[in-house]
């Protein structure tokens, strides 16, 4: 979803996750068992999409209060009870019940949506990510 979100504004994350990947290959999560970068794959990956926006974007302190969160930051997390990495845009709808905290958008497997779901997961990364 973060792929296609960036590509829809001309940027072209599979690619430069894949070229900065192909140079420094070392720098990222051997969590997979693979020798060499696979453009297939690799932004796809969370771990991998973490470190590509360490690199070239600003790693921002993890915290609970939603005024440290902006429209276009990126989150990552860990799924509530199967602990799987997730990657969510922070939108710039405010939610519903809480008109200081905005709305979310991620594609947990049920296709992209917009939820108030931004301390809802175990956060592990935020990150602002500018062109």
């Amino acid at each position: 979803m973060v792929i296609r979100a960036y590509r829809a504004i001309g940027i072209d994350l599979q690619k430069l996750v894949h070229e900065d990947m192909q140079a420094h290959f070392r720098l990222y999560p051997n969590l997979w068992g693979l020798k060499q970068p696979d453009r297939n794959i690799d932004h796809r990956r969370v771990p991998n999409l973490q470190v590509f926006f360490q690199r070239f974007g600003t790693l921002l302190p993890l915290s609970r209060k939603p005024e440290d969160y902006r429209p276009g930051d990126l989150v990552t997390c860990r799924v509530i009870g199967i602990r799987r990495p997730h990657i969510m845009i922070v939108s710039d709808q405010l939610a519903f019940l809480s008109r200081n905290r905005y709305q979310i958008i991620h594609n947990i497997g049920r296709g992209p949506k917009q939820e108030d779901q931004l301390f809802i997961h175990d956060l592990t990364g935020h990150y602002r990510f500018r062109i």
